[in-house]
């Protein structure tokens, strides 16, 4: 596998990794579950009111900015 295809494999990996992250964030938000983060160097719990709504833009089809 040559340098740019294991770069490619990198990137789809890398946003469908954070696609699903997004999509669990989003589902913990509907619902009104709570989800726990690292803010400041600490664990912070948000309540599904507080999970602010994620953007999601496509700089192209494979790397979601979240």
């Amino acid at each position: 596998m040559t340098e740019e295809e294991m770069q490619q494999m990198h990137d789809k990996i890398d946003a469908g990794v954070k696609a699903a992250i997004a999509a669990a964030i989003e589902k913990h938000r509907k619902l009104g579950e709570s989800i726990s983060i690292m803010q400041d160097e600490k664990v912070v719990t948000l309540t599904g009111d507080e999970i602010p709504v994620l953007k999601i833009t496509h700089n192209n089809a494979n790397k979601p900015k979240i």
